[in-house]
């Protein structure tokens, strides 16, 4: 793989561009290896520029939010990591619907409750789930019976011909935990959305809020992890499949399947990404194995795993 332009990169990007940056510092798994280069954006006009100038250069990019869903290789990514701030929140209460419009790189947790103190429901499932607009945007995120494509009234895209579009949810073309920006990485970059609300009150969302985030505390394991590993297969459940096949408590190096919800790996501070890949690959292969069923990933892969390439070029993730 070619070496960076970091001179070029650094005259258009700025002295702020960090090189050799560990992803392990800034995924929820803490694992991964170093990107070749990092650059913190605060701003949507900061990310535009940055993406533009990244399109501009042909240099692989991708954007990371929170760093949930993600699994990034132990050989790193040679390219840059958009670590996106832009998180901007602002609340129509007054329109019809009422809505809220938030920059890509606002915690959805952030959104929910910001809503919610302005007495509008809608978006309680949200406050459970962890990551940026733009991740749960992109992968259709959702939870508790709500979900992304229910929630969104306009997206604001960068196109890398055509400039700033607005998308519908149609035409984002959402299916479950995923979107045809899921589907086909790297045409185009969320950099905000609006989101629908209804009239509720502060007290309600509120205690809604505490129960759905009781119930997550309740069911999933603490500590490190992805998140949900697998997607639900239509009609069943990822941790149960992966429970029914004997597989909890299973363990590679440092990164055990959870004695609690088997559909997340847990990395007991040790874990080296490879060690996931394995896991991954073990579960997957006992589950086809003995239950018939071809679990399909939820995270993201970043990078190259045991000689199969998987680069990640202008990718989003949350």
């Amino acid at each position: 793989m070619p070496n960076l332009p970091m001179h070029e990169l650094r005259s258009q990007l700025g002295e702020h561009l960090q090189e050799n940056v560990p992803m392990s510092s800034y995924t929820t798994a803490r694992v991964g290896g170093n990107a070749g280069a990092m650059l913190a954006v605060g701003s949507g006009e900061e990310l535009e520029h940055a993406v533009r100038v990244l399109w501009n250069l042909e240099v692989p990019f991708f954007i990371l939010g929170s760093g949930a869903n993600l699994l990034v290789s132990d050989r790193g990514f040679n390219g840059v990591v958009i670590l996106n701030r832009a998180h901007q929140i602002k609340v129509d209460a007054a329109g019809n619907p009422p809505s809220v419009w938030a920059e890509s790189g606002a915690i959805l947790g952030t959104i929910a409750r910001r809503a919610g103190l302005r007495g509008l429901s809608g978006l309680e499932w949200a406050a459970t789930v962890p990551g940026t607009l733009g991740g749960a945007l992109y992968g259709n995120a959702g939870a508790y019976g709500g979900d992304m494509q229910r929630a969104l009234i306009m997206a604001e895209i960068l196109h890398p011909m055509d400039g700033r579009q607005f998308w519908t949810a149609d035409k984002m073309e959402y299916d479950y935990r995923t979107s045809v920006l899921k589907r086909h990485p790297g045409q185009v970059v969320i950099l905000a959305a609006r989101l629908r609300l209804r009239p509720s009150t502060p007290e309600a969302v509120k205690a809604a809020i505490a129960e759905l985030s009781a119930k997550r505390r309740s069911t999933q394991p603490p500590g490190a992890s992805l998140g949900s590993m697998f997607k639900n297969p239509e009609g069943d459940y990822a941790g149960r499949l992966i429970e029914a096949a004997g597989l909890k408590g299973t363990r590679v190096g440092g990164v055990q399947v959870s004695e609690v919800h088997a559909n997340f790996f847990v990395n007991d501070e040790s874990a080296t990404a490879s060690d996931y890949w394995q896991l991954i690959q073990l579960v997957r292969w006992t589950v086809q194995e003995k239950l018939g069923v071809q679990l399909e990933l939820e995270i993201e892969p970043v990078g190259e795993w045991d000689g199969e390439t998987q680069l990640v070029e202008k990718r989003i993730s949350g």
